[in-house]
């Protein structure tokens, strides 16, 4: 168990710091590009992360989890084998989907996203898969041997190449009267950040064979249980990235309907999904950090038939996860629009943090939750859950964001709708695993505490006298003493802390 901890606490560590990193990197990508560009940018990026989900076909995951049953059972010379022939499905994968996407590309830019500047950003940000499926690989072999290590540090290398190359080279690409070329060559950094974390992966990747982590071997192994675990999670993640690829074509596509400019609806996505749900989904680097181990730790402990530390670490992991998201959901609430407004130096106080924190408390344990179903074999599942929230998302943008009265607020709205049909499928899905002992108790005593406190601090103990430091550091603690009498925090979580970062020392 602590060594399950050892490498949770890592991962943290190492994804809060790339968080932080990627905040300096919007601030500034804001600061050099103009709300404009970065608008045409967050229209095209999930585009990019739609071309990658098809591509990859969700071989990473089904490496993690293969690896670490391999490992679990002291098969290292089969860990070879299973590298080989991922790579291999990998590059099948690229020749056969590559020549559909480049066609499919310019009916995008024009018909879909109706710029047909566009279609260039579209090109590179293709070119830039391969990179990112090799790293991807490369992540899923070290997460499956609980080397977390690399997987950290690749991360945080990306982020400053990133921050670096924005402030010091995009200004010299910067087009004031062509975001679309500025936003291009945004996606140029992107790739080469991403080349340089894959060159820090394949050093950690030759060091590990000799230290004898991974022992070469002959041959391949046989691609049917890779693609039995790979096809229905990237059914998951598939239409969980389609989903987020349609939600700029029909975000655009209702706000036009009410009344919207063209550049003005770009714009408004642009803060939207640049800056409140960044915002939101800073503190996820925790339920993240969980999801990325839980994988290879519940597949080890389903390997192994012992079920008592299966049930340990996923309640451990959801509990953690609820506590994120208790402290989040009341953070943002009571200062996320202040706070978002003071951050990125927005002109107004649109009101949007108060509409999804509460909703995103859910969004926290979704990763965890996930993780758990894949784990346990229930991927098919996983990915229906994730239909089920993605057209009810797209299905209420179309229709409250076209309505002139609500427009982008009803954007944020249905949003929040697809969060919560997701999240709540999974945790009724984990539900029937009667061994896992998991359900809705699990998160009702945590949402009822965030209620209580931004009650309290809203019409108990105002302290609007104070600045928002003070002020969201009174409510913080006020929240940390209330989940302590409410058993939500417990010493034994110091207690694994504490023994984990002894062992570290």
């Amino acid at each position: 168990m602590t060594s399950f901890f050892h490498g949770t606490f890592l991962l943290m560590g190492a994804v809060l710091l790339s968080k932080l990193l990627g905040f300096l990197y919007r601030m500034q990508f804001m600061r050099v590009a103009g709300e404009e560009a970065v608008g045409v940018y967050m229209t095209a990026y999930p585009a990019f992360i739609f071309f990658l989900s098809l591509v990859q076909l969700g071989i990473p995951i089904a490496v993690a989890k293969i690896v670490a049953e391999l490992e679990a059972k002291g098969k290292r010379v089969e860990i070879s084998k299973v590298m080989r022939t991922s790579r291999l499905l990998s590059y099948l994968s690229i020749l056969i989907f590559f020549p559909l996407l480049l066609l499919f590309i310019p009916y995008l830019a024009e018909n879909l996203l109706h710029d047909n500047k566009v279609r260039m950003l579209l090109y590179v940000s293709l070119f830039s898969v391969p990179l990112s499926i090799a790293s991807a690989l490369l992540k899923g072999l070290f997460q499956g041997l609980a080397r977390i290590e690399e997987t950290a540090w690749s991360q945080t290398i990306e982020q400053i190449i990133r921050i670096v190359l924005i402030t010091w080279l995009l200004p010299y690409g910067v087009v004031q009267d062509s975001p679309t070329t500025t936003a291009t060559y945004a996606m140029i950094i992107t790739g080469l950040a991403e080349l340089a974390a894959l060159a820090y992966l394949y050093w950690k990747y030759l060091n590990a064979k000799r230290k004898g982590l991974i022992l070469s071997s002959k041959g391949y192994a046989s691609s049917k249980p890779i693609l039995r675990i790979a096809l229905p999670s990237t059914g998951s993640k598939l239409f969980g990235s389609f989903t987020w690829f349609l939600e700029p074509i029909v975000f655009l596509k209702a706000l036009t309907l009410a009344g919207f400019t063209a550049s003005a609806a770009t714009k408004q996505y642009g803060i939207i999904s640049g800056v409140h749900i960044p915002l939101l989904l800073f503190p996820s680097f925790i339920p993240y950090a969980l999801a990325v181990v839980l994988i290879p730790a519940v597949s080890d402990a389903v390997a192994r038939g012992r079920q008592s530390l299966l049930r340990e670490r996923v309640h451990i992991a959801l509990r953690l996860s609820t506590i994120v998201g208790c402290f989040s959901a009341v953070f943002f609430f009571l200062y996320g629009d202040e706070f978002a407004t003071k951050l990125f130096h927005l002109s107004e106080d649109r009101g949007y943090m108060k509409l999804l924190a509460p909703i995103f408390f859910f969004y926290y344990i979704q990763s965890p939750l996930n993780s758990i179903l894949q784990a346990l074999d229930e991927a098919k599942a996983a990915m229906m859950n994730s239909v089920y929230g993605g057209i009810g998302k797209l299905l209420l943008m179309l229709a409250l964001a076209s309505q002139t009265n609500i427009a982008e607020t009803g954007a944020v709205i249905a949003i929040g709708f697809g969060v919560l049909i997701t999240s709540f499928l999974h945790i009724a899905t984990i539900r029937k695993k009667k061994y896992v002992e998991t359900g809705f108790k699990l998160f009702v005593i945590p949402y009822w505490v965030c209620i209580l406190v931004i009650v309290i601090r809203q019409y108990i103990l105002p302290t609007s006298q104070f600045n928002l430091w003070i002020n969201g550091s009174i409510t913080l603690a006020l929240l940390f003493v209330i989940l302590i009498i409410a058993d939500q925090i417990r010493i034994t979580d110091f207690r694994y802390l504490t023994r984990t970062l002894r062992k570290r020392l």
